[in-house]
């Protein structure tokens, strides 16, 4: 697996990409950037011939995380579909959209059964590795080379889907984590943004005394938790590496930087800076939290900028980085997400369809998500000058964010086997409902990793 890339190249190189044309270049130096902005029924992967008149009706399942209709991913998905469709008459595209925590459980199902859709989402490293070694999902070399599809790709993020020199996936995603906060609501709690994780907590008690929710999050997602969690945790050990460590033997999970991150993190949650019933609360409804004005900060990946400029708080939304914790980490290291990647079944009944219908849709990826603001973050290179069509400047802010980051994490169950993953999100989940002892929280986590070696 070509998981020993090196992270601060992988993300440096594709902020890079991102942030030339963000800054208002002629998108000259975006490769095949061309075939990604065609408009029309000529667009880039399209197979469609005059005399393709007699085909058997074909029909896709494209399972996918798209399902908030709020989303500008989800208008962008459903376009590309229907153009797809308009060319390919004898084409049906069905839509499975669920939200990720559903989506895993699904997949797990399916693919126990080995009857994983045509399409589905996969996400990165670790978490790939079991239905690569299962023998799940096609190999997708092939196709990426038609078109120049692999080109559009940011330089390196192909790595993450790669196992012994096969691409199994195409992510949509190359993220970082960052804070966003509602100016309006800060000026009303009479804070400021916080440089410290200190003052973070101080500005939680605070907005929370003028009856201000000060976060949200939807913690009925498990991974919500985890990926600021594991910011903490970035912070406390002084930089990346905690998790390899654990791996390589170096460290134990009942290292002090472990507990010191639980530590904080309860410290957090018991200052009051969640929403009551945090648990309850899916990945869409605790976001929509934030974009409806009702909390004033939100964790997340930059993925979530074009659906927050897209709601009723755009314009009043600002980001800050994540700050360092007791005076340990740099805030220039970065949670870093290589997005959730489409893969495609190798028992598909309708393969090539299939990959010609992924080639067709990852190739207008760029354009259309631009389109609907929201290539934010994206995994391909983006021909367009971001302000000059309108982007907020809560997404040129985010941007900007991107040319400083020094390194990073990847999350926790992109890094660990599934088993050890479970009982983590479990354990952090469980902060949320009671107070436990950073050094129980430890041991569930060592139990864990030595249960599932």
């Amino acid at each position: 697996m070509a998981n020993k890339f090196n992270l601060m190249k992988l993300v440096l190189a594709g902020t890079l990409a991102l942030t030339l044309t963000a800054c208002g270049s002629s998108g000259t130096n975006n490769g095949n950037s061309e075939n990604a902005a065609k408009p029309d029924n000529t667009a880039a992967g399209s197979t469609n011939k005059p005399e393709d008149t007699k085909k058997d009706n074909v029909t896709i399942t494209f399972q996918n995380i798209y399902p908030d209709p709020t989303d500008p991913k989800n208008g962008m998905m459903k376009k590309i579909v229907k153009q797809y469709e308009t060319e390919h008459p004898n084409i049906k595209i069905e839509l499975d959209s669920l939200n990720t925590d559903q989506q895993k459980l699904k997949l797990k199902t399916q693919a126990a059964s080995k009857e994983v859709p045509d399409i589905t989402i996969v996400n990165p490293a670790a978490q790939m590795q079991p239905f690569v070694e299962a023998g799940l999902f096609a190999p997708l070399n092939d196709m990426v080379e038609q078109n120049g599809l692999k080109d559009t790709f940011q330089e390196g993020i192909l790595d993450w889907y790669t196992f012994d020199n096969n691409l199994y996936a195409l992510p949509d995603g190359n993220n970082i984590g960052v804070v966003y906060y509602n100016k309006e609501l800060f000026e009303q709690g009479g804070v400021n943004v916080p440089t410290t994780f200190e003052e973070m907590v101080d500005v939680v008690k605070a907005l929370k005394a003028k009856g201000i929710q000060p976060m949200a999050i939807g913690e009925k997602d498990t991974w919500t938790g985890s990926f600021l969690f594991m910011n903490m945790l970035l912070r406390t050990n002084g930089g990346p590496g905690f998790l390899q460590d654990v791996i390589d033997g170096k460290k134990t999970f009942e290292d002090p930087a472990f507990t010191e991150a639980v530590s904080s993190f309860e410290d957090l949650v018991q200052a009051g800076a969640f929403q009551e019933g945090a648990t309850s609360f899916d990945y869409n409804a605790g976001e929509n939290l934030f974009k409806t004005g009702k909390a004033a900060m939100y964790y997340m990946g930059s993925w979530a900028t074009g659906g927050i400029e897209t709601s009723s708080v755009n314009g009043k939304v600002g980001v800050f980085k994540f700050p360092t914790i007791n005076g340990k980490g740099n805030a220039d290291e970065f949670m870093l997400a290589p997005g959730s990647g489409f893969a495609i079944s190798a028992n598909s009944k309708h393969l090539q369809e299939t990959k010609d219908f992924l080639n067709y849709f990852m190739i207008n990826f760029p354009k259309e998500a631009f389109a609907v603001k929201g290539a934010v973050g994206i995994a391909q290179k983006v021909d367009g000058d971001f302000k000059a069509a309108g982007y907020s400047d809560m997404a040129m802010e985010v941007l900007s964010l991107f040319q400083s980051v020094k390194g990073g994490d990847l999350a926790f169950d992109n890094t660990m086997n599934p088993g050890t993953a479970q009982g983590h999100l479990t354990s952090i989940q469980n902060l949320f409902v009671q107070k436990t002892d950073p050094a129980d929280v430890a041991k569930e986590h060592q139990s864990a990793y030595d249960s599932n070696k």
